[in-house]
């Protein structure tokens, strides 16, 4: 299989305009228009823990503090949830279970799921501004996509909860009972609100751990939960460290655990539960495969790459971070990828204009480059376009691997970070078969002019969402999950409703 040449080097355009701002704009090809967000995200510098409806402090007394990547200055403390806080929030969840929420007409619990939603436009902005200063994310990325998701996943299973005799016609779905949650750093409120408003419609109650790194808009949901007046205990909040999260997996009052994360995690969460009848999701990992063949609309198709990589700086489970092309277009491909590169702005989350944002944590940054160390160590050629490291912050401009083969592990293990791994195929049979080479199931995405082709692509390739000339694009009317390591069961649609309850 031929590899793609190196490409030939050419002089750097000159810096257009005006100096750029060094704190702000890391690369030195683009003008600096800064248009920072300035909504007021309404921050406190102590969260406690959300038990039975209140904010409690934990029974340690211990905090941790969360910390802004872009700039790695303190937002606020956080409570280190233990064994005795647990205990706590799911006698309080079980007793609002058995005493409101289970008995509760779904038309009522609806009212409460679009109570919530609305409260959330309100705050959109501020929401926003929390966000992107405790993830690192765009600005534009969590005002436009983000919380109106978040706000979005509440209306829709609001509208489901007094439809549950529809959902499986000829049987009827009952609430399990209790259900632990356990979420990841990437989506932080997208994926509370992912977990929490289907378990509340089917009638559930919830206690949930939001991760170590991104707390804030978790305690902060909570504060939107008292202000819609949710009956104490339906939903819990506990933060604190990884400990925390495996004793809430353990716990013996919940009925079903969810868990997005990784893959290693995943597995001893399922080891720890094996021995229980625990009904369980798990979303993991991901190494997705984004296939371009040579009747692409091309430039779409290289827009499409760039948001399937490259949005929230890759850290992202479904991530294109394979990229096969047909070989008659590779250097095509790889050459408008190279242009459009060079005009993505790194910079301050905070800034409207930011195309990337920062890295979620120094251990995410460290992990990213030690992939990119291998990558170069086994032969593949690394391209980035020019980037200045700042002082402060956690960053990383996007990069891309040729002369990738699938024996490379920046092409088999999920990196989560904006890399991109660049391979080629001659024929469809020899592009299923390099896409499926991967001990992942989670996505993948087919660009084509023929409607034959995409269909059957979408039905031989082995992952549980498959785009066609498009990538990362997602809707709560529509089921997201995976297969193989990738992980089983299924969030949002009516099939992620089936999971949050029992068939009587």
């Amino acid at each position: 299989m031929p590899t793609l040449a190196p490409e030939k080097k050419t002089a750097r355009p000159a810096n257009r305009g005006h100096r750029p701002a060094p704190e702000l704009c890391f690369g030195d090809l683009w003008e600096y228009d800064p248009s920072p967000e300035t909504a007021d995200p309404k921050l406190k510098p102590r969260y406690e823990l959300f038990i039975g409806g209140k904010f409690v402090a934990p029974a340690s007394g211990k905090y941790f503090d969360s910390i802004n990547p872009a700039n790695e200055q303190k937002i606020a403390e956080l409570a280190l949830g233990g064994a005795a806080d647990v205990d706590a929030a799911y006698a309080a969840a079980q007793h609002a279970f058995e005493t409101v929420w289970g008995k509760m007409p779904g038309k009522e619990r609806g009212k409460y799921l679009f109570r919530i939603a609305r409260l959330l436009q309100d705050r959109a902005r501020e929401f926003a501004v929390a966000e992107t200063m405790d993830n690192g994310k765009p600005i534009r990325e969590t005002r436009d996509f983000d919380v109106p998701m978040a706000a979005a996943h509440f209306f829709y299973h609001g509208g489901w909860a007094d439809k549950l005799d529809y959902v499986a016609p000829g049987r009827r779905l009952a609430p399990l009972g209790v259900v632990g949650q356990v979420i990841p750093w990437n989506f932080p409120l997208l994926m509370l609100a992912w977990k929490i408003a289907p378990a509340l419609a089917a009638g559930n109650c919830v206690v949930i751990k939001p991760a170590t790194n991104t707390p804030i808009t978790a305690v902060k949901l909570a504060e939107i939960f008292q202000d819609a007046g949710l009956p104490p205990g339906v939903v819990n909040v506990i933060t604190g460290s990884g400990s925390t999260g495996g004793l809430m997996m353990a716990h013996p009052t919940a009925a079903k655990i969810a868990f997005t994360g990784s893959t290693e995690v995943g597995k001893v969460i399922m080891r720890s539960v094996a021995d229980t009848d625990k009904k369980m999701t798990m979303e993991l990992g991901g190494k997705a495969a984004n296939i371009v063949f040579d009747d692409a609309p091309l430039d779409q198709a290289v827009e499409g790459i760039v948001n399937g990589i490259f949005f929230n700086q890759g850290q992202v489970c479904c991530a294109g971070s394979r990229l096969l092309v047909h070989e008659s277009v590779a250097r095509t491909i790889v050459a408008k990828l190279k242009n459009r590169l060079r005009v993505l702005r790194v910079g301050d989350p905070l800034d409207k204009n930011t195309d990337l944002g920062a890295i979620v944590s120094r251990a995410q940054l460290d992990s990213i480059q030690a992939y990119l160390d291998i990558g170069v160590k086994e032969g593949a050629e690394m391209w980035q376009p020019p980037f200045r490291r700042p002082a402060k912050g956690f960053f990383m401009p996007p990069t891309i691997f040729t002369g990738v083969t699938q024996s490379h592990r920046i092409a088999r293990e999920e990196i989560f970070g904006p890399v991109l791994s660049i391979l080629t195929f001659r024929t469809v049979d020899e592009a299923i078969e390099k896409a499926n080479n991967t001990a992942y199931g989670l996505s993948a995405g087919v660009w084509t002019d023929k409607g034959s082709r995409i269909l059957k692509m979408s039905t031989e390739l082995k992952a549980g969402v498959v785009w066609a000339n498009t990538f990362n694009k997602f809707d709560p009317t529509s089921p997201f999950g995976g297969y193989k390591e990738s992980g089983f069961g299924r969030e949002g649609g009516r099939q992620g409703l089936l999971d949050y309850a029992k068939l009587v």
